[in-house]
């Protein structure tokens, strides 16, 4: 029996993988945005301390979860909305005529990350990897860190941690 459970302890748990990838992308398991299925619990992956999650790329059709403590990457599908089309089709009427949100963040631009709740508040400096449109996600480089971390494009030069409010 404690052999039993000293190898269950050796693996990560499927289950805060699931959590981490449905907070990085604000979406719950099966929603339009979250992951399209839970991690296949079958999988056994050394246990990780801390892992870090991104975007496959800027489709942003998959996540890339991440452990550099024992090596090991996995891919996160993610169920994508059908996309919009950019031309309207003829004979569509004005008001269905739905505008493209312009970039608040450029690549290349400093930003603020902002962090925080009622009580406190955390700020840092970064510099934008990509371009991003209000509630967009973006990678941010930060001095000091090996990866980038991924933020939420709030307005020009200003971006949040996915799940903070500010």
């Amino acid at each position: 029996m404690i052999l039993t459970l000293l190898a269950a302890a050796a693996f990560q748990p499927t289950p805060t993988l699931d959590r981490a990838v449905a907070s990085f992308t604000g979406h719950a398991i099966g929603e339009e945005g979250g992951a399209r299925m839970a991690v296949d619990p079958r999988l056994r992956l050394a246990a990780c301390p801390t892992v870090a999650l991104s975007w496959r790329s800027a489709v942003q059709d998959a996540v890339v979860v991440t452990c550099s403590g024992p090596d090991w990457r996995i891919f996160v599908p993610v169920r994508r909305a059908t996309p919009v089309p950019t031309a309207p089709a003829a004979g569509t009427p004005a008001s269905a005529i739905v505008a493209k949100a312009e970039p608040v963040i450029r690549r290349g631009d400093p930003v603020l990350i902002e962090a925080g709740q009622d009580g406190f508040s955390i700020t840092r400096q970064g510099l934008a990897q990509a371009d991003a449109v209000p509630g967009g996600r973006v990678a941010v480089r930060v001095d000091g860190t090996a990866q980038p971390v991924q933020a939420v494009a709030i307005d020009t030069g200003r971006v949040t941690l996915p799940g903070w409010t500010r």
